[in-house]
């Protein structure tokens, strides 16, 4: 039987030898046991080679390519349309899309502002929304539009957006700038042209 020995000089627990071998024992064996493993099949990245394509994947593979083409979108490249120290970054642009104007190099005499001027019809215009300018105060800054439809407003459906639009600066001689918005529907923001009136 093994004791705790108290050492009556130090006043110390002395810990035999035995115990330590015990607990070496235990701690060994259990290190040992294993549990039995398995191996699975990783068929998450695993791809279908032509002889495993039936019919009936052949049809869901075709029908999924079909959608990724239909929802397939690319922005138009930037042509930085330019007016004096005015440039929009495209001649036409899809619903949902911003409107990029960057301003840079205004002198410090000019002030006025940018009207975006949505059409009512072929000859009419209404103003979207301006935006101010003073060169005084800033020479050179950017700025983005993306049209919404507003109940408050009355954009109450896409119809009041397509068509071609003009930005005007006023309080300067610069020529206008005009561009385009298309009925189509930037992929992911087609609940946001549900018409709201």
């Amino acid at each position: 039987m093994i004791f705790n020995k108290i050492d009556p000089l130090n006043k110390k627990i002395v810990i035999p030898i035995g115990i330590g071998v015990v607990i070496l024992i235990i701690g060994t064996s259990i290190a040992t046991i294993q549990e039995p493993s398995m191996e699975v099949e990783d068929t998450m990245d695993k791809e279908l080679k032509p002889q495993d394509i039936t019919p009936e994947i052949q049809d869901k593979l075709d029908d999924i390519e079909k959608i990724n083409l239909e929802n397939e979108y690319s922005p138009k490249p930037r042509e930085w349309i330019t007016s004096g120290p005015f440039q929009i970054d495209r001649s036409e642009y899809v619903l949902g899309e911003k409107i990029f104007i960057r301003i840079g190099g205004l002198s410090y005499e000019e002030k006025g502002q940018i009207a975006f001027l949505r059409p009512l019809n072929s000859t009419h215009y209404e103003v979207y929304v301006t935006i101010p300018f003073d060169g005084a105060k800033k020479p050179a800054f950017n700025y983005y539009i993306e049209p919404q439809l507003s109940k408050t407003r009355g954009f109450c459906t896409v119809d009041d957006f397509v068509g071609n639009w003009r930005v005007v600066f006023r309080g300067t001689d610069y020529p206008n700038l005009e561009f385009k918005i298309t009925d189509e529907i930037l992929p992911g923001k087609e609940d946001s042209y549900h018409s709201v009136c």
